[in-house]
This record gives structure tokens, sequence and C-alpha cells, in this order.
């Protein structure tokens, strides 16, 4: 049986990539049981012996998260034989913390000193031998990200298998230890020895989730509740408060003796850009044009090279001509042929041919991250959204999403208001995830050729439809309240390590490519079929087919958006399977793979005969805001926990993406197209006056409770 070894660490310490680092890809992945919180583990590369569980990155072990609970339970119920504590050693003090509370466990633990490259940068000096003999624990300088240490962490796991060795005991004030000795006395037989202390200083915190698991009698609880009561008289604080401030005194005397600071009121090299890419004015305007260059990157420049040769020569030219010939020699049926040719191949011809676009745009994502601007754009967003009702937090699952909605709707699992989580969930996928990027693509090159600001104006619709979303929603009963804190830490600016890169660019490509070997695949043979046949089963032209049948019931509700045509009602409904599926549907629908590109010139005479440049760009609005992809809804369901609120979610996402789509329809076509007024551009006008008035408006819910607030401290 494999020895369990448990990492732990706080967030952006680096444990992630030491965990990768470790166990290569020998991981498997899933979700803790009864909570969503995901589970990582694997083998350590050096020894198949000792499986490493890599749990979720935390500050301290309290409960006021799930992922602290987790970790907690998992490091209680002696699974584990060992600990590895990865420490970002560049921010001793607040990781010290951690480390405190994980000794209580009285488990082996070895001390991974990550980013000590970072340590000897800063001119710090930090004495290693020493913090290991403060603590009694073994410890190893490491850095995950360049691979340094990775040798000596490996032999210091399989040391600590075959000998143990659990660290000292740190004390704290000699008045809260003969309290903590009070409290053991009482649950002594109760719980084992190894977990002693753990239990009772989480007792004197009065825990609930651990008083819960213990079976006191009423008396030994009172004993307990006076023994708390007391010493909280004796340091005229808080139970929860004493115990924080000893640990941090403790962490103090450890640091002391170990480590050397600097001190420099020269600002570093993070901080002085800090002060430019964080500037109350100048940070948005700089990440608007990061974006628009990211996107003038990936749909009009470098990107569209490698789109223009898959769909004009790959899939335009080579494949369906030397598959349409080996047909032809085997004399397979022409109802056969036009399935594998105008079906298959140009369903998922027309989605590949948007990779190349998709690899830049994750590349440029990739650097965005690994060099530390997105961090940075979390904490800009988190000023504006706490203006607008929605925490800071939410940007983090927003941000997700702009690769797959579906990891994004998961991310807001660490939102804690439930009002907060369930209103960013119900956001979150406006985001242009990578399904949605070919979509953008289309309507940039078949419509704006020339206008490079199409492609990064999507993601801005987006941002903006969810503060538009969140003004609404926080001014109702459902989700009326204050955001929750949102507190992050900013990581020092380095430079991209491109293996990191390239690897976070090919699996998420690789993610693409598979869902257009799958899904892509069943819903190309799906359309192909009902494109080409009536209910009687019999082959038709495209306009008498079962397709056509359902799009021409579906359209009319599309003419108020400027697209009443079923080729593009039908292509939407698609797009709830998988965004991929409306250019798959347009694919075959033209019969063309090499006709769906942004340079085919026989595809955008025939999209403009259906729409125009304002409804176009209504169209990809509308399937940029409306329901996403079922995966997505699967996983919004789940997330909600409830039938009720997944439908509600469904329908405010298409109701909203309908009404924008809409206002973006009539006044552009009443503006630029010459247009005239009618009924649906007066309840545009409608729509867009109940906007405004949310901006100025009041919440009668947030009143109400500031009002009860005031009151309660009139009455203190």
């Amino acid at each position: 049986m494999n020895k369990q070894i448990a990492l732990v660490g706080n967030p952006n310490s680096g444990k992630t990539s030491t965990f990768n680092v470790l166990t290569g890809s020998n991981q498997s992945i899933g979700n803790w049981p009864g909570v969503t919180v995901e589970r990582k583990s694997g083998l350590l590369k050096q020894n198949k012996n000792i499986c490493i569980q890599d749990l979720p990155g935390i500050y301290s072990l309290s409960s006021y998260s799930p992922e602290e609970v987790v970790a907690r339970d998992y490091l209680y119920t002696n699974d584990a034989s060992g600990i590895i504590n990865i420490i970002d050693a560049s921010n001793l003090e607040r990781n010290l913390y951690l480390t405190l509370q994980l000794m209580e466990f009285g488990l082996p633990m070895i001390l991974g000193l990550n980013m000590m490259d970072i340590v000897r940068k800063s001119g710090q000096k930090l004495n290693i031998e020493k913090l290991s003999y403060a603590l009694g624990l073994p410890a190893v300088a490491m850095s995950a990200l360049k691979k340094q240490g990775m040798k000596e962490l490996t032999k210091a796991c399989e040391k600590m298998i075959a000998n143990p060795q659990i660290g000292n005991t740190v004390t704290y004030d000699d008045r809260l230890e003969a309290a903590f000795n009070e409290i053991a006395t009482i649950i002594e037989g109760k719980v084992s020895k190894q977990h002693l202390r753990f239990i009772t200083i989480k007792l004197f915190e009065r825990d609930e989730l651990v008083n819960a698991r213990l079976t006191l009698t009423p008396a030994e609880q009172k004993e307990i509740a006076e023994i708390i009561e007391i010493t909280e008289k004796i340091f005229d604080d808080t139970a929860e408060a004493i115990v924080i401030n000893e640990r941090y005194e403790a962490i103090s005397r450890i640091t002391a003796l170990c480590l050397v600071k600097h001190t420099s009121f020269e600002l570093s090299l993070s901080d002085k850009i800090d002060r430019v890419v964080t500037n109350r004015f100048l940070a948005l305007p700089i990440f608007a044009f990061v974006m628009w260059a990211v996107y003038y990157l990936s749909i009009q420049t470098i990107g569209t090279m490698g789109t223009d040769w898959i769909n004009d020569v790959l899939f335009g030219q080579w494949v369906p001509d030397w598959t349409t010939k080996i047909l032809e020699s085997w004399q397979v049926a022409p109802w056969m042929q036009g399935l594998i040719v105008d079906g298959i191949i140009a369903g998922i011809g027309a989605v590949l041919g948007f990779l190349p676009q998709l690899l830049v745009l994750f590349f440029c994502l990739a650097i965005l991250e690994d060099c530390g601007y997105m961090a940075r754009i979390a904490f800009v967003m988190d000023r504006m959204l706490r203006r607008f009702g929605l925490s800071g937090k939410s940007f983090i699952p927003i941000l997700v999403s702009t690769g797959c909605g579906v990891p994004g709707v998961m991310a807001t699992r660490t939102i804690e208001s439930e009002k907060d989580r369930r209103l960013t969930i119900m956001v979150t996928t406006f985001m242009p995830c990578s399904a949605k990027l070919p979509i953008i693509g289309l309507v940039a090159g078949a419509f704006f050729p020339h206008h490079s600001w199409v492609a990064p104006s999507a993601y801005f619709v987006s941002i903006i439809s969810i503060i538009l979303s969140a003004i609404s929603l926080k001014k109702t009963k459902l989700f009326s309240g204050e955001a929750t804190p949102f507190i992050m830490e900013l990581p020092p600016y380095h430079f991209p390590q491109m293996k990191n890169v390239f690897l976070q660019m090919m699996q998420r490509g690789h993610s693409f490519v598979k869902k257009a070997g799958t899904i892509i695949f069943a819903t190309s043979v799906l359309i192909w079929f009902t494109m080409n046949f009536n209910f009687r089963l019999q082959m038709v032209a495209a306009n008498q087919s079962i397709l056509a049948s359902f799009g021409h019931l579906l359209a009319p509700l599309f003419i108020p958006l400027g697209w009443g045509n079923w080729q593009g009602a039908v292509a939407s409904m698609t797009g709830l399977i998988a965004k991929e599926n409306v250019i798959n549907t347009f694919g075959i629908l033209y019969k063309n793979a090499s006709e769906v590109s942004e340079t085919g010139k026989e595809f955008w005479q025939a999209m403009h005969l259906d729409f125009t440049a304002v409804s176009a760009y209504a169209f990809l609005t509308f399937n940029l805001l409306c329901a996403p992809c079922f995966a997505a809804i699967g996983a919004i369901h789940r997330e909600m926990a409830s039938v009720k609120w997944t439908w509600l979610a469904i329908l405010y996402q298409c109701g909203f993406a309908y009404v924008i789509s809409m206002m973006i329809y009539q006044f552009g076509h009443l503006f630029f197209e010459g247009g005239s007024l009618n009924v649906w551009t007066c309840l545009s006008l409608m729509a867009a006056a109940y906007f405004v008035y949310l901006l100025i408006f009041k919440s009668t819910y947030q009143n109400k409770l500031n009002l009860a607030k005031e009151m309660v401290v009139h009455k203190g």
C-alpha cells in the first residue's frame, strides 16, 4: 500500500508547481467527498510507493472555507504519513502561521522553502539551519519554478517515511498554556495523543466543527467554557484572537533567530511597475490596450496566417479532394460521400480552422498569467466591481471563464457569500471562452475586416454586461447585500517561463481539438442529416429539410435582433450543445469548409444575404451572452445545487442576451443603416432607460439593511 504524504501551503506559495515537478504526469484529479473542492493526487516520480496528496491552498486550518475544512479533515483522519509544507520564503512570517498550525497535528513534516532565489535577490538572508533547529524539522531550500532543490526534497520525503521526525512543540504564554493543559486533561481519553494539542487549541478557539465531533458531557462542556472565559478575562481579548496573537509572537521570535532583512527605502522593480499598471487612472486604459493587443495578434495578424492556410488549403482543398477521390475509387454511395465530405469534414474543418487563432490567444494569456499581470487585473477589477455590488473574488471565476466556462463556474466555490456566489455563477459565462472565439473571428473577418476594435470589443461587451447584471440583480431581494471582502497577494513580476507558457497553450489547445473530435463530430453528423432529409426521410434541398423546419419556427423570435433567418436561428440553437457548433453549423449549411474563414469571399457573399454588419454584431453579442453550452449548464446545476436556481440562471442569461442584442441592432440599424423607428426601437429605448435608472436608483432592500445596521449601532 502506498504511503500518503500531504502537500500543504498557502495560495501562490508554489505548491502546485512543486506537485507537478514531483509527480510529473502520474496524476489523478477528482473531488473531495461531500464537497466540490478539487482533489489532486500523484505518485512520486522517483518512488512509486509514495503518493502525494495536493491539498487545497489555504492560509490557516480554521473552518471558514471548504478548502480549509477539507485540508484539516484529511490531516485529522490519519491518512497522511507525513506533510510537506511548501513555504514562500520571501514571505516567511505569513507562511509560518500555517506551519505552526500544521505542527499541532503531531505528524512528521518537511519544510519546503520555495522561492529562495527571490529571497537572495531581495537582499535577505535566511539561515535554514537555524530555522530547522527552532522548529525541529528538516528544511529544504528550493525553487519549484526553476526545478532547483527537487532532488533534495524527494530524498527528504523518502527519509521522512523511513524515519519519521515530529517537530518541536511551540509553546506560548504560560497563562495560555495553563488553559490548554486544563482542557487537555478533560478530553485526554477522547482523542488520540497525536492530535491532543490540535483538538485542545481548536476547542479553546470555540471551533464548532471540532466540538461537534467529540462526545463531551454537558458538565465537561461547561468546564471548558469556564476555562475559556477566565482566560479571555485575563488577556482581555477573545479566545481566537489570543491564539492568533500568540502564534505571531512565536513567529517573531523564530524569524528574529534565522532571518536577516535588507532594509531599503527604494522601490522594487515590481513596485515601480505597479505604480503605473495599478494606477487609479491608468489601470483600465492599460488593461484595454493589453486586451486589444492580445486579440489583434490572435484574430487579425499572426493567428490569421495559420487560420487562412487551414481553411483555404488544408480543409479547403487537400482533405476534401483527397477524401473524395478515395471514396469515389471505393464506389461509396453519393449520400455517404456527402455525409463525410459535406458533413463531417466541413463541420470539423470549419471549427479546427480557428485553432491557430486560439493557440495565439492561449499563448498571450499564458504570458500575462505567468508574468504576474493577471493578478494585477484582479486587483484593479476588484476596485471597480465593488462599486457595482460584486465581490472582487468574482473576478477570478470571470477570468477563468476566458478559457472555459466550466472551470469558471466551478471557481465560484471560493466566494463565501451565497448570494454573491449565485450572482457570479449567473454572469461568469458571459465572458468569451475559447469556444466563442471562432464566432468572434468569423463576424470580425466577414463584416469588419479592416476594424481591429471589433474582436476586443466582444471582451468589453461581456464585462459591461456583467456590470449591468450586477447592478440590476443586486437591487433585488434575492441578491441584495454588501459584497464580501477580497484579500489577495500580488506576486512579484518575473519573466514568464516559456516551458510553462507552451504547456498551458498546448493543454488548452488539446482540449479544443478533443472536443472537435467528439462532440463536434457527432453534431456534424446530426446537422448534415437533418439538413439533407425531411420528416419522411427523403433527401431534399436544405430549405425543405428537418433543420429548416425547426429553423423557420424559431426565426421569428430573432426578427427584433436583425437576423430572423432560419440559418442564424439554427446555428444559435446548436450552439447550446457546444458553442463551436455555431461555426460547425455554418460550415455544413454552406457546404464548404474553406468558405467559413476570414477570407472566404464566397461565404462572405452568402452571409451578407442574411446579415448586415449591425445584425451580425447583434448575432455575435447574443451568442456571447446567452445560455452557455450543455457542459457549462451542467456545472451551473452542480454549483447551484438546485433545479430552480439553474433554470433561473438560464432564463436570465437568455433574456439578458436577447435585450442587449435587440438594443444593439435597433440602435445600430437606426443610426448607421438608415432604419426607421418601430415598436422594437421603442422597447429598446425603454430598456436603455431602465439600465440608466438602475445606475441612479438605490436598492430598497439595501436601504432597509443599512437602516437596520444603524438601529443596532444606536441601541448598542
